[in-house]
C-alpha cells in the first residue's frame, strides 16, 4: 500500500505532480472504501476534510459579500437599468465561479468548498435570471408564473454545473429546483397557496400537496437509482442519493403525517404511526436513516402547526421512542429484516449487513 509519505516523497522528486498526486490519493480513497475505519451503525457522510477546508470556506464567503457590496455600490451611483447591471454581474460571477470551481473542485477534491461553490453558483444563477426574467409587479400581485423561467434556468444551470463537477450535494438543489418548478406551475393553474400547510394538506384547497407528493416519490426514485448502483457506498454516487434522500423524505412524509394529523382523530393517529413504521422499515432495508430525520423534521413542524390533540402528542411521543429504539439498535434490526425478506430483496443491490 502507498502511503501519503510515499507520495510525498514522488512528488518531491518529481516522479509525480502535486494534481497527480492528489488525483492517486482520491483514487485509492474511493476504491478502499468510504465505510472504513466506520463502526457498524455509521453511515459515509462527509462535510468538510480538515480545518483548511473550513479556511477556503470562509475566504469564498468573504469574496462573495465583497462582491455583493462592490455590485450595491455600483447600482446606487445611479445606474438606471438595473435588471441589466444585475444580469451582467451575475455573469461575471458565474465566471469566477466556475473557475475557482474547476481548482478547488476537480484539481483539489475539496468537499467543503464544493458544497459552497454549488450553493454559491446556485444563487448567483437564481439572482441573475431573476433579474432579468422576472416581472417584479406581477409578483407583488402574487402571480408567480413569470418566476417559472428563471426558477427552471437557474434548474437547468445547476444541473450543467452537477454535469461538469459531479457535487453530490448539488442533487439536492436539482431536486429543490424540480420541486419549485412544479410549485410554481400548480400555482399559475391552481391558484397561490392561501397558508404554508396547503403545500403538505392532501385535503387543503388545490393541488400543491399532491404535487409535492409526486415530486418526493419522483426525487426518491431517482435516488434508489444512485443507490443501488453503488450499494457498498464507496463513490459520488452514494453521496448524491444521500442528498436526494433528504429533499424527498421530508416531501413524502410531511405530505402524509400532516393531512393525517389535521384530522385530530385517534384513528387518524393510528394510521399515521403505522405509516412512519413503513418509512421506517423502508429506511432500515435501503440503510438510509434521512427518512428518520425528516420524521424528527416533521415532528417539530407538527409542534408549531397543527398540535392539537392528546392523540398527536401520543403520537409524537411514540415516534420519539421508535426512533431511539432504532438509532440504538439499528444494524441488528436490520439484519432481521433483510434475513427476512432475503429472498424478495434484491440484496446484491443493497447495501450489505454488518
Amino acid at each position: 500500500m502507498i502511503s501519503k509519505d510515499d507520495l510525498r516523497a514522488a512528488v518531491g522528486s518529481g516522479l509525480l505532480s502535486e494534481a497527480q498526486a492528489a488525483s492517486l490519493s482520491a483514487l485509492a480513497d474511493s476504491r478502499r472504501g468510504a465505510r472504513e475505519g466506520l463502526s457498524e451503525t455509521d453511515e459515509p457522510f462527509e462535510l468538510f476534510r480538515g480545518f483548511n477546508e473550513i479556511f477556503i470556506i470562509v475566504g469564498l464567503l468573504i469574496l462573495a459579500s465583497g462582491w455583493v457590496s462592490a455590485v450595491g455600490v455600483s447600482m446606487a451611483t445611479g445606474i438606471v437599468n438595473y435588471q441589466n447591471h444585475i444580469a451582467s454581474s451575475s455573469l461575471i460571477a458565474a465566471a469566477v465561479l466556475w473557475a475557482l470551481s474547476e481548482y478547488f473542485i476537480r484539481r483539489r477534491r475539496m468537499i467543503g468548498p464544493a458544497i459552497t461553490l454549488a450553493i454559491m453558483f446556485a444563487v448567483n444563477a437564481s439572482i441573475g435570471l431573476t433579474a432579468q426574467f422576472a416581472q417584479v409587479f406581477m409578483v407583488a400581485q402574487e402571480d408567480y408564473s413569470s418566476l417559472l423561467m428563471p426558477v427552471g434556468l437557474t434548474t437547468a444551470a445547476v444541473a450543467v454545473y452537477w454535469l461538469r463537477f459531479r457535487v453530490p450535494f448539488a442533487m439536492a438543489l436539482i431536486a429543490l429546483g424540480m420541486m419549485a418548478v412544479a410549485l410554481i406551475l400548480g400555482a399559475t393553474h391552481a391558484g397561490t397557496p392561501t397558508s404554508p400547510s396547503d403545500l403538505f394538506l392532501l385535503s387543503a384547497d388545490g393541488t400543491f400537496a399532491w404535487i409535492t407528493l409526486a415530486v418526493g416519490v419522483v426525487i426518491f426514485i431517482i435516488a434508489m437509482y444512485f443507490d443501488m448502483s453503488d450499494p457498498h457506498r464507496v463513490t459520488l454516487r452514494s453521496s448524491q442519493g444521500f442528498w436526494l434522500h433528504v429533499v424527498a423524505a421530508p416531501a413524502l412524509v410531511n405530505t402524509i403525517a400532516l393531512t393525517l394529523l389535521s384530522q385530530g382523530t385517534a384513528q387518524a393517529n393510528l394510521i399515521l404511526f403505522a405509516v412512519l413504521i413503513v418509512f421506517a422499515l423502508v429506511a432500515i432495508i435501503i440503510d438510509r436513516r434521512s427518512f428518520l430525520i425528516a420524521a424528527i423534521g416533521y415532528s417539530v413542524t407538527l409542534s408549531a402547526i397543527v398540535f392539537d390533540g392528546t392523540g398527536a402528542a401520543w403520537t409524537v411521543l411514540l415516534l420519539g421512542v421508535l426512533l431511539l429504539i432504532l438509532g440504538a439498535f439499528w444494524a441488528r434490526i436490520r439484519a432481521a429484516i433483510m434475513a427476512t425478506l432475503g429472498g424478495i430483496l434484491p440484496r446484491d443491490r443493497l447495501p450489505p449487513c454488518h
